[in-house]
């Protein structure tokens, strides 16, 4: 249940020693083929870091032999120097595989701003080039060195009758919004597919997957998702079965980081219905997910629909207040535009919360994952480890 769950696929994790805790902090995962085909979904925030601007370059070729990765840094806002650093990084793990630089991707997470040690990444390159596996346990180191503020290590596979599999690993803990999350995903399969193919999988995949998920509505500067194919199975998958085997495995890694985002202590899904499209369900959903004092609310287990009314009714979407219906728990509380019951007869106990909101204007729906504002987020965020 890891990157290493496909055929054609070995990693590893290791402590290089960029991380001043001495835990694993550089993970290499790396695609034996026989085909390299590769597609990415990445940030849209205008600052993206050095890694990520690497990666976009290399990627436009479809192809990728390997990913290095690396926590303990972003190596974002970092200049000229953070470029060449991303640089030397693909060059020196291209140098032990035997391929072209343009053939490595790299991805960071950490601190922003702050210079990466260039020789001790280097060095970490070469030890977990050293360290190279195919079973479980690689995938599972790898996951770990990938960790910042994570708790657990994420990880998610899905198994086709034909024979193809998908396997992937994830970080994310905070930082959580649109375009995916200050997160690193990578996802690898067997499956027989050309670069085009994974593309179009991947983006549908992301689409309802970590798009959906929005902790504080914060867009990291380094999000990247690679989907990597060796083709070891030689099994050429149905189009729709394998887009649904990969959202499949999207789904449960942003569930994975939404139960494990920082100082969560509820895991909330935002589910509207009756919109006048998709995307303006969306963003209803997405506008109540966000909102301070519907997350505070909820911290505190008070199932106060007032403040979700109000949130339904700024964003920017198409409202009609008399038609308005508002269920937690599958305790309808608001129904067309008024009081329905008391909101102390919602059992919020429970980690999980269902917050469904019916607008009454069309066949548009969508959701949202969530989590509560609490006293721990605000700790954890005031002073983050460098």
């Amino acid at each position: 249940m890891s990157v290493t769950s496909a055929q054609g696929f070995r990693a590893a994790g290791v402590a290089a020693g960029i991380k001043s805790s001495g835990n694993p902090d550089l993970a290499l995962v790396v695609n034996d083929g026989p085909r390299t085909a590769a597609a990415g979904v990445f940030t849209r925030n205008k600052v993206k870091a050095a890694p990520v601007l690497w990666s976009e370059q290399v990627l436009t070729s479809g192809a990728l032999r390997a990913v290095v990765l690396n926590s303990g840094g972003a190596n974002a806002c970092t200049g000229p120097e953070g470029f060449q650093v991303a640089h030397a990084t693909a060059e020196r793990a291209a140098e032990l595989l035997g391929c072209g630089a343009v053939e490595v991707a790299i991805c960071s997470t950490g601190l922003i701003g702050a210079q990466l040690p260039r020789d001790t990444v280097l060095a970490g390159v070469e030890k977990a080039h050293g360290a190279l596996a195919a079973g479980a346990d690689a995938g599972t180191a790898a996951a770990g060195a990938i960790m910042t503020t994570d708790t657990v290590a994420k990880q998610a596979d899905a198994v086709s009758e034909a024979g193809w599999r998908v396997g992937g690993m994830t970080k994310g803990a905070g930082m959580i919004a649109p375009s995916m999350a200050t997160m690193l995903s990578v996802l690898t399969t067997d499956a027989l597919l050309d670069a085009p193919e994974l593309d179009a999988a991947l983006r549908a995949a992301v689409r309802v997957s970590f798009d959906r998920l929005d902790v504080d509505g914060s867009m990291s500067t380094n999000d990247t998702v690679l989907l990597l194919a060796s083709g070891a199975s030689g099994v050429r998958p149905d189009p729709a079965e394998f887009t649904a085997a990969v959202t499949d495995v999207c789904r449960d890694l942003a569930r994975q980081m939404q139960a494990d985002a920082e100082g969560v202590t509820k895991r909330i899904t935002v589910r509207v219905t009756g919109a006048a499209t998709e995307d303006e369900a969306v963003v209803v959903a997405r506008t109540v997910a966000r909102d301070s004092l519907v997350k505070t609310a909820l911290f505190g287990s008070d199932a106060n629909w007032g403040r979700i009314a109000a949130a339904v009714g700024y964003s920017d979407a198409a409202v009609d207040p008399d038609r308005l219906d508002i269920t937690v728990n599958g305790v309808p509380l608001c129904v067309g535009g008024v009081a329905a019951g008391g909101r102390t007869s919602v059992d919020l106990s429970g980690a999980d919360i269902l917050v469904a909101v019916a607008l009454g204007l069309g066949e548009g729906e969508g959701e949202i994952l969530t989590t509560d504002l609490s006293h721990a987020y605000v700790e954890e965020n005031s002073a983050y480890p460098s």
